[in-house]
């Protein structure tokens, strides 16, 4: 089949690359336009862009899915389904272009968490196990029709970022099965199961505020979802300091959330939490770099008693 690529960011990239190495021909590719990143603001383009260049693929880069020429571009490409992989919503006049309509890969076992960050959303909230999801796109977000799905467990002590960086590589395979399926006719696209969504919404910088009063088992998740975006944060004598990793233990002694019940300079910090602690392995001061928790202890001199969580003062 003839085949247009929509997508962005690294999470698509292996999808592309899987696509354009099948028996199927990418006739185009859709992105976002380049935008500055970093600290020196510097003009990039997408990961899907860079690939697609790479490739030799025809790439088109529209400030928005809803322009006109973008139709009519797509239109004159003249493919027969369009593959969806980290885009933009799209609109029904793009949908109604390829005759075989547009398949999106999703990254958990729809209907369970539509929408922007399953991914993170599956970690915080303790699961174990995820998934991937190939489904044909409708107007409703993340509600079409189901075509392939694959259970994919998620490892103790996972990251949000590393979980993604699996799925992205497992998701290339499942989309071009799917392909395959809708091009020989082996597989046929059947209904969501009627109320059993959840959802998934996109994550905001506050949903990486940790909490001390929540058991130490959720905020361990808590950190582990949110990491690398947008990072679980506390406050220390004020300021702000991430938590990239923690593990849970015992508390040694009764104590109020958030208070530091041990600064070990071999192991690191322990924070109570309203139950049990955590153990802090790995932070980032702000305007810092990351490092262990041992090292934050060393350098920065916290001692035992200091509350967590707090303004200073």
């Amino acid at each position: 089949m003839d085949l247009v690529f929509l997508g962005t960011p690294a999470f698509a990239v292996p999808s592309l690359r899987a696509l354009a190495a099948s028996d199927h021909r990418v006739c185009g590719v859709v992105t976002n336009p380049s935008r500055p990143k970093g600290r020196g603001q510097r003009v990039a383009a997408t990961p899907v862009q860079v690939v697609a260049d790479e490739l030799g693929l025809p790439v088109l880069t529209p400030e928005s899915v809803r322009q006109p020429e973008l139709a009519d571009r797509l239109a004159s490409w003249a493919p027969d389904l369009l593959v969806v992989v980290a885009f933009s919503i799209l609109p029904r006049r793009l949908l109604r272009i390829p005759p075989r309509g547009a398949v999106n890969l999703h990254p958990s076992l729809l209907p369970a968490y539509r929408g922007a960050a399953p991914i993170p959303w599956s970690v915080i909230n303790g699961e174990r196990q995820t998934g991937l999801t190939t489904f044909l796109l409708n107007e409703r977000i993340d509600a079409g029709d189901l075509l392939l799905q694959v259970p994919v467990a998620i490892a103790d002590g996972e990251t949000a970022g590393e979980l993604e960086a699996r799925l992205a590589v497992a998701g290339a395979d499942i989309l071009v099965r799917t392909v395959d399926g809708l091009a020989n006719g082996t597989v046929t696209p059947r209904p969501q199961p009627a109320g059993m969504a959840t959802g998934a919404p996109k994550l905001s910088r506050q949903d990486g505020w940790l909490d001390w009063s929540q058991p130490a088992s959720v905020l361990r998740q808590r950190i582990l979802g949110t990491n690398p975006v947008p990072g679980a944060y506390t406050l220390w004598s004020g300021r702000e300091v991430k938590v990239l990793r923690a593990q849970c233990c015992e508390a040694s002694e009764p104590a109020e959330p958030g208070t530091v019940l041990a600064a070990d300079p071999r192991r690191g910090l322990t924070v109570a939490a309203g139950s049990g602690a955590l153990l802090l392995t790995q932070v980032q001061p702000a305007g810092g770099r990351a490092m262990d928790g041992s090292a934050f202890v060393r350098g920065y001199g916290l001692q035992p008693g200091l509350r967590l969580g707090q303004a200073a003062g």
